[in-house]
């Protein structure tokens, strides 16, 4: 019994210590002036209080205001409604989520107070009355999404999350050669498409090099998304993978780039595989020195792509030795589980990785039971991020690093 109350007694005083070291102070104090400004009887004083209030937010980079686990999202405008949605409410999905802004009475200005964990990374956007999708004008921060760059939603960044610095062109560091839009004519699949290719600086026919294949290849390039050819510039400058060679799929039509095959190509399609098993790896081998051993050869996606990333890999483990699985669309074909349940020939690396609000979590963790399970070699990783570009660049250097270690 004495155990039980010293143990008891302990964990107060740790609690107790832990509330006192987060700091809320100017969390709270912006908050008591903002609900103070509804208070001030004079209406030209009470303008130009607001207004004061207003412009050190904007001065402080306060909107939104993070402090510690709390965030307050502002917005000011003549309005009937106005709400945030975002990676945190998957975009309205979750009704539960308090997503409604309240104006402080007298005031045009409009407040939702939360909290997320603090190494959180969110995309979103603000209604307005409903139907107005507006990005918050006076966040700095913002972050680009959608089929071929898309457009830019508000991003919040919780204090502990930083961007990956690796994803930053860096000064001095060599470039390698990025060769655009190459066109291929494909047998199999009975038209066009286009990819684009990465060789490493110093490259060399006379040496052999590893290669990824990876899909949605113009969206992983956008230097706005995951700006791969700057990841892997740094990487390789810093010794921390060896040099590869990167091939870069691009889904959509060549002569009409509007229309992307990405859903039909890389919906389990086992002409797409046939394409890649008997007629591009053989293509790419011809014009570019790269390794024929599959432990050397790899398959990258997100979301349709990680699916196609697992099915590539466990259908064919010698043809792709390791897959890059991130945020995986299992849900759209669950019988990607049934193909991956193969315990007899796993492939050699598997690096899975998802968001925790909203993303893959739920078919990402049943797909880690499955390799625990079969004693496959891999790397799992969640973070506290939604569906979203911010997340899968941020797991891209992660995923060369396990495949591509230095000699």
């Amino acid at each position: 019994m004495k155990t039980l109350i010293l143990f008891f007694v302990l964990y107060s005083i740790q609690f107790s210590h832990d509330l006192q070291a987060q700091d809320y102070s100017r969390f709270t104090g912006t908050i008591e002036k903002l609900q103070g400004l509804s208070r001030i009887t004079d209406q030209q004083e009470r303008f130009l209080q607001t207004e004061k209030f207003w412009q050190t937010l904007i001065e402080e980079k306060s909107i939104p205001l993070v402090q510690e686990d709390s965030v307050a999202f502002f917005y000011r405008g003549n309005a009937n409604s106005v709400s945030w949605l975002g990676d945190f409410n998957g975009w309205g999905y979750d009704k539960k989520f308090n997503n409604k802004g309240v104006r402080i009475p007298q005031t045009d200005i409009w407040l939702l107070k939360t909290s997320f964990p603090k190494d959180g990374r969110f995309d979103y956007k603000i209604l307005v009355n409903g139907s107005d999708w507006v990005i918050d004008f006076f966040n700095p921060n913002q972050q680009w999404s959608g089929v071929g760059g898309g457009s830019p939603n508000s991003e919040l960044r919780m204090p502990f999350w930083k961007p990956e610095s690796v994803a930053v062109q860096k000064e001095g560091v060599p470039k390698g050669a990025l060769t655009w839009d190459i066109l291929f004519v494909s047998k199999t699949l009975g038209y066009q498409m286009t990819y684009n290719v990465y060789l490493p600086f110093g490259y060399s026919p006379s040496k052999e090099y590893p290669v990824i294949y990876v899909t949605d290849g113009y969206e992983y390039l956008h230097e706005r998304l995951g700006n791969m050819a700057t990841v892997l510039d740094n990487l390789i400058h810093e010794n921390k993978i060896q040099p590869i060679v990167a091939v870069f799929l691009d889904h959509r039509e060549p002569v009409n780039r509007a229309n992307n095959r990405r859903m039909q190509e890389l919906a389990m399609n086992p002409k797409y595989l046939d394409f890649f098993e008997n007629e591009f790896i053989a293509h790419i081998e011809s014009k570019y020195s790269v390794s024929k051993d599959p432990k050397q050869r790899a398959v990258l996606g997100t979301a349709m792509g990680g699916l196609t990333s697992a099915y590539f890999a466990f259908s064919k483990p010698g043809v792709f030795g390791m897959a890059g699985i991130q945020s995986p669309a299992f849900k759209f074909k669950p019988e990607i589980y049934t193909v991956c349940d193969n315990p007899e020939a796993p492939p050699v690396k598997v690096y899975l990785t998802t968001g925790v609000f909203y993303d893959a979590e739920i078919e990402s963790r049943k797909m880690k039971q499955i390799l625990e399970k079969n004693f496959c070699t891999f790397q799992y990783s969640e973070s506290n991020q939604g569906h979203s570009w911010g997340n899968f660049r941020d797991t891209i250097d992660d995923i060369l690093v396990y495949f591509f270690p230095p000699k």
